[in-house]
């Protein structure tokens, strides 16, 4: 299983969050895969030790892989989740009041950004 961390603006145009993993099917060789999924582009980014972002949200739906450095993400309804790398956030919470995230590691933040194509399903499944 991959962890996979939800986030997504509700009704009350707040952030929410829900753990949960990638549903994978069987492959070949005994591995476990998704299908195909579609996206636009897809980025890197990194931000050194220390790093912090405040209120925003997401500027598209979008997967997050962290590949080094451990965050603290909250909400403004004050959920806190931790991101370690090998987690994937989907990020849906493109409107509302937003997360804010800080490092709180000695690790840089490295991380894969996926852009999602509209309306591509993902394979998320809650804990």
């Amino acid at each position: 299983m991959i962890r996979c961390v939800r986030i997504w603006t509700g009704d009350d145009q707040n952030s929410h969050v829900e753990e949960g993993f990638l549903d994978l099917e069987p492959g070949a060789r005994g591995d476990l895969l998704s299908g195909r999924l579609g996206t636009t582009h897809a980025s890197f980014q990194e931000t050194k030790s220390g790093g912090t972002f405040e209120w925003h949200t997401a500027p598209t739906r979008q997967l997050v892989i962290t590949l080094s450095g451990t965050l603290d993400f909250q909400t403004r309804g004050g959920r806190h989740f931790t991101l370690r790398p090998g987690d994937i956030l989907l990020a849906e919470d493109t409107t509302g009041g937003g997360h804010t995230w800080r490092l709180v590691d000695d690790q840089p933040w490295r991380r894969l950004y996926v852009v999602l194509a509209p309306g591509q399903p993902v394979p998320f499944r809650r804990a």
